[in-house]
């Protein structure tokens, strides 16, 4: 089954080995410690062994309930399920010591210096007797001054480990009781190189007058911008105030609490935000830029720099109907607000579901409204993700795998059934050819990984999406069909609201929910879904009527030989759509490379290099590079330059870096352009290339 980590509790009040208690917030490694960073690793040398959880059926007894709209308490977990799995992602003192339960913080974001300089008061609760310090995540924070109830403390400042940061181990002045609360205040300034901040240039914006910054903090970078128990195993409710440039907006994940001039600097504004539903530290984001809004909904306001507030008010002018529809899917939306902001071009992923404000990058400006299934992709976070969150990183595909398949729904409510089967063989598809990419032995490509070791940023894939999304497609079918399976997503939601969970935990509650279908789920080979790497041991059934003509297309080419290729003409493509023409490229991307004489007939009847639908010219730059078309590397430069979203920066770097007439170029424009990259996006492309 899923790889618990189950651990002895380590004495209260012990620190991570090979550091020294201090009181001046100075590194000080003991005398003769370890100096390999992973030494720093509260309690992991007492590792128990790994065991499955849910692995009989006597401890599914206690989930009994009348029927399947029923579900059961976090009280009728069956005490092993409830036993603790540990984030080998964090130094933190894990949720069985102590809870932070509220996150007061005051900041002021320094452009110049490139760093916000902060007071972080995270009120933390004690879940055992006799709590003498605890430990909390950082990453390159300058630590100025701990408090506890306004009393300075002591604390030490562990040595640094290259992706999870240091520890920061406080020393409270008297033992704390169970259920006990105090108030830790930490000051401190992030670092220039903060791997959760980017800063832009004025250079760098659509308006070319101010500077810009904002923040990513998945999977594990929040360390980055305040001390925290960085684990999605804890959440916490928060309020902020940050004080900016007053030409500038601050926007946060949060409800906008008002603003006000600064007190202490005329020349500046204090923003106000409050998050009153409890989130992962993840999920905290900022914001900082000359941004306008438009209303584009009852409780939706998109956010850009006003180059494109227009263009971006009517690309996603559908996001009320997709909330409407979700909360029919999920239940009721608890965030309030449902903001949109489109980020300058650097933003390495497609969205982010930031409560109360996603983030989105500027390539979904197709202007047709085409790529807006990313906005219900992030729409549906806000239950499968943000509502119920994956307990470590190692369970990312409960969090990608549901949402998935709640976009999916949405999609197939607005545009039928067919499109859903669409969109889900098109998904099928993009998973074969990342296991192709990784290799199908490759433990990335597992649904459930170990992370042990593993920076969560060089794991990511979308693996945890597409094979996640197959298996709950699987199991859709198996189950009775779209309305059954959803009817057990909803009482999911409901069941695990507000928490944190691991496989085990879900695999328990849908034997609980489908007791009177045991038999059927006893049938799915758990294993190779969940713990095995490569393709899925079943591929679900898909309606072909929309990806029939893409597949029959791609075939023509594929089987076309030179005298074939004046058959084909820009009328084949007259009735596809551009998800279609999407797929018709995918489709031809897992047969690559074509011949060049192919490519090129394909632009003169095509056309392909005229058209900005990202998702298209993304697909046809790689069908030209792969096939050795040198005409086509300076286009590939620029989209992989240009923009910054991995999921097209990464792999067409990677495309230039196996073609040797590109290779050289695509080293030199890396290291042209890295300084400007997003700092995740900039070291994983450097590793791709391994000139780092």
């Amino acid at each position: 089954m899923t790889s618990w980590r189950l651990e002895r509790m380590a004495p209260l009040g012990g620190r991570p080995p090979g550091v020294s208690r201090c009181t001046t917030g100075v590194v000080v490694p003991r005398s003769g410690a370890a100096r390999d960073p992973a030494a720093c690793r509260n309690y992991e040398s007492r590792r128990a062994p790994r065991r499955s959880l849910l692995g009989s059926p006597a401890l599914l007894q206690p989930w009994v309930f009348s029927g399947p709209a029923a579900a059961p308490s976090s009280a009728q977990l069956p005490a092993t399920a409830m036993a603790e799995l540990l984030d080998s992602c964090s130094f933190a003192s894990p949720a069985s010591v102590c809870i932070s339960k509220h996150l007061q913080l005051r900041c002021r974001v320094d452009f110049p210096g490139k760093a916000l300089q902060a007071t972080a008061a995270l009120t933390v609760q004690s879940q055992v007797d006799n709590l003498t310090s605890l430990i909390l995540d950082t990453k390159d924070l300058k630590i100025n001054q701990v408090l506890i109830n306004g009393k300075e403390a002591k604390f030490t400042v562990g040595e640094r480990h290259s992706f999870k940061g240091s520890p920061l181990e406080i020393t409270l002045p008297s033992a704390l009781s169970k259920n006990q609360e105090v108030v830790v205040e930490v000051s401190y300034e992030t670092s220039p190189k903060s791997s959760a901040l980017q800063w832009l240039t004025p250079e760098q914006t659509s308006g070319k007058k101010h500077p810009f910054l904002f923040s990513q903090c998945q999977a594990i970078h929040c360390r980055a911008i305040l001390p925290c128990q960085d684990t999605p195993s804890v959440k916490i409710t928060y309020y902020a105030e940050v004080s900016v440039p007053k030409d500038l907006v601050a926007l946060m994940s949060a409800v906008r609490d008002g603003d006000e001039s600064d007190p202490a600097d005329a020349t500046r504004k204090i923003y106000k935000f409050s998050q009153k539903v409890p989130i992962p530290c993840y999920l905290v984001a900022l914001v900082v830029g000359a941004l306008e809004s438009r209303k584009i909904g009852p409780r939706t306001l998109v956010w850009s720099e006003k180059e494109q507030v227009e263009k971006s008010a009517y690309e996603f002018s559908e996001t009320e109907a997709m909330l409407k529809i979700a909360e029919d899917l999920g239940g009721p939306y608890v965030w309030g607000q449902y903001d949109l902001l489109v980020l300058p071009p650097s933003f390495p992923y497609g969205g982010m579901e930031n409560p109360c404000l996603t983030f989105v990058t500027p390539t979904l400006l197709a202007g047709d409204r085409s790529l807006s299934n990313v906005i219900a992709h992030e729409i549906s976070h806000s239950w499968t993700g943000n509502l119920v969150t994956n307990k470590t990183w190692d369970h990312f595909w409960l969090n990608e795998g549901h949402t998935v398949y709640l976009e999916r729904h949405i999609c197939g409510r607005l545009f039928g059934e067919k499109f859903r089967h669409f969109h889900a063989l098109g998904g099928w598809g993009e998973l074969q050819n990342s296991i192709k990419t990784f290799g199908d032995t490759n433990p990335f490509t597992k649904l459930v990984v170990d992370l042990k070791d593993i920076d969560p940023d060089v794991a990511y894939s979308l693996v945890p999406y597409e094979k996640g999304f197959a298996l709950l497609f699987y199991l859709e079918q198996l189950l009775g069909g779209p309305e059954i399976f959803l009817g057990f997503l909803k009482a999911y939601v409901q069941n695990f609201s507000y928490k944190s969970v691991a496989t085990d935990e879900w695999k328990g509650f849908l034997y609980s929910y489908f007791k009177d279908k045991v038999n059927l789920l006893d049938t799915v080979d758990w294993n190779a879904w969940l713990h095995s790497p490569g393709m899925p041991p079943v591929k679900p059934k898909y309606d072909m009527t929309l990806t029939n003509a893409c597949i029959a297309l791609s075939q023509r080419w594929i089987k076309a030989s030179e005298g074939d290729l004046n058959s084909f003409c820009s009328a084949d493509l007259k009735e596809m759509s551009s998800h279609q023409l999407v797929e018709f490229l995918a489709q031809l991307l897992l047969k690559a490379p074509l011949p060049i004489s192919h490519v090129k007939r394909m632009q003169e009847v095509y056309n392909f290099n005229a058209v900005h639908n990202s998702e298209i010219r993304f697909r046809w730059l790689r069908l030209c590079i792969q096939s050795k078309w040198e005409e086509a590397i300076p286009l590939a430069l620029r989209m992989a330059t240009e923009q910054g979203r991995m999921k097209f920066t990464r792999p067409l770097f990677k495309d230039l870096a196996a073609f040797d007439k590109s290779r050289d170029q695509a080293i030199s424009a890396f290291q042209q352009h890295k300084a400007s990259m997003h700092p995740v996006t900039s070291m994983l492309v450097g590793k791709d290339l391994n000139v780092i």
